[in-house]
């Protein structure tokens, strides 16, 4: 270890641009064994590992770093995944220059970041080579049911942890395949499908029970499905897409990013998608514009370029250094031929049934607002139209209307709509039904989600044990 300072960074060989550009496969190529093992001794093994304290899951980084530099890979496979359900997710799409690697001590010292991501991806890619990934093996069947609603990140670390306890756990999701997320939101290029694929085979093979195109309060309402469940996990992630409220909104051809997103990799999965198929949803030899700077932005802006658009221009409201979105992704799109138009944005749509031009205002950075970041404001006579033949809005999500949709005006929400839980217990204002992931928090990374659905398993497990313990003291009495 302790090799910093003669062994500089590097990182896996990323595909060159010109041919990345032509296909939807992952971009960066796996580290090999000997790389690995010399960047993982570039960790300098602090005594106070910041990388540790800020990731959300808490990843023993420093121990599995270690263990790799030894060519110790079994077990360092076993600690990486004993605090993360999906690390070889994590490693491909977590924000590390935001989280681990971006506190990296050696980073601050001017050595570079421990490449902590390609890492992770590389040990957890090769334990499912060498078959070390095995479905759960449960040491005791517990009579309780579990239902979890929502097969995103949140509800299957959920589902899985449960299933470790030993509880026989369904999860009931309204799409036709498990990952929500990860399967529709997020493209090939930094989640290859198969990725998730086996995992979720492999939850099934353990036990777990998945049922697809199911819609509660279509199909059973919340309390028809607590009735069969000892406990239920609401873990429906937010999808319905934040508008924008200008001119010609109404016109054609504008869509949320989602919607974008989701026929891309439905086509990707071999699935056939009308709106694809007919053009509508499909860049190719279109001027496109995205509006938005999160790494949604990101993904839709590196879609279209794949999808061989004439233009791809992403509109900003802020600058380059107050994007929200990963620096990392913004980098990539940059090398791919994105267009970035910093400190503007959309003032209307201009079109007669469908939108071929934006209007924008220039914008400047003023006084901070309630964040502390600067906040946008117009600059006077500083509009300027752009062509569009696609204009695709990355605005960020809220939550729908869960109690409506759930057949359920009971169920407690936030005034942002997000569903209202005990911060201790994680339980809402139904007992017996908890919630987790974005539903609670709002739009967030993907890793919290992953530790939501973790410390809401931990909090599912403690109330059925109680409500078990009471029920025997009533029976002894």
């Amino acid at each position: 270890m302790l090799k910093f300072v003669d062994v500089s960074q590097e990182t896996p060989v990323k595909r060159k641009t010109d041919s990345r550009k032509k296909d939807f496969n992952e971009i960066y190529d796996q580290y090999i064994t000997d790389k690995a093992k010399e960047q993982s001794s570039r960790c300098s093994q602090c005594g106070v590992p910041f990388c540790q304290i800020h990731c959300p899951l808490q990843n023993n980084i420093p121990d599995w770093l270690k263990l790799t530099a030894e060519g110790r890979l079994k077990e360092a496979y076993e600690i990486s995944q004993s605090t993360n359900n999906m690390p070889e997710v994590c490693g491909r799409i977590c924000p590390q220059d935001r989280l681990c690697e971006g506190n990296c001590v050696i980073e601050q010292s001017g050595h570079g970041t421990v490449t902590i991501g390609s890492v992770e991806k590389y040990i957890t890619d090769t334990a499912w080579e060498k078959g070390w990934v095995k479905p759960i093996k449960i040491a005791k069947e517990l009579k309780e049911s579990i239902g979890i609603i929502g097969a995103g990140p949140a509800g299957l670390a959920c589902a899985e942890e449960m299933r470790k306890y030993g509880y026989q756990v369904t999860v009931y999701d309204r799409y036709d395949r498990p990952g929500g997320l990860l399967i529709y939101g997020i493209p090939n290029f930094k989640l290859e499908k198969f990725v998730v694929e086996r995992r979720t085979k492999l939850l099934k093979e353990s036990g777990i029970k998945f049922i697809q195109n199911f819609e509660v309060g279509k199909d059973k309402t919340l309390k028809e499905l607590k009735s069969q469940h000892d406990a239920i996990l609401i873990a429906t992630g937010v999808y319905k897409a934040r508008e924008i409220d200008i001119p010609g909104s109404d016109l054609k051809n504008i869509f949320p990013a989602m919607d974008f997103l989701t026929a891309s990799n439905r086509k990707g999965l071999g699935d056939k998608v009308k709106l694809f198929d007919d053009g509508t949803l499909n860049a190719e030899g279109k001027d496109v514009v995205v509006i938005g700077g999160g790494d949604t932005a990101m993904d839709c802006v590196r879609t279209a370029v794949r999808q061989k658009a004439k233009s791809v221009k992403c509109l900003y409201r802020r600058d380059k250094a107050n994007m929200p979105g990963s620096a990392r992704e913004v980098g990539n799109a940059e090398e791919e031929g994105v267009d970035f138009v910093w400190l503007t944005s959309p003032k209307s749509f201009i079109g007669d049934k469908k939108v071929n031009e934006v209007q924008v205002s220039k914008m400047k950075l003023g006084e901070p607002d309630a964040s502390g970041r600067r906040r946008p404001v117009p600059v006077v006579d500083g509009e300027f139209k752009i062509e569009a033949d696609l204009v695709i809005k990355s605005l960020g999500f809220d939550p729908e209307n869960i109690p409506k949709l759930f057949n359920s005006e009971d169920l407690a929400v936030s005034k942002w709509g997000t569903i209202k839980i005990d911060l201790k217990t994680m339980q809402t204002n139904i007992e017996g039904v908890f919630a987790a992931g974005d539903i609670v928090r709002g739009a967030s990374l993907v890793v919290w989600a992953i530790r939501d659905g973790r410390d809401a398993a931990e909090q599912m497990d403690k109330y059925i044990s109680s409500r078990r313990k009471n029920t025997k003291k009533e029976f002894a009495a």
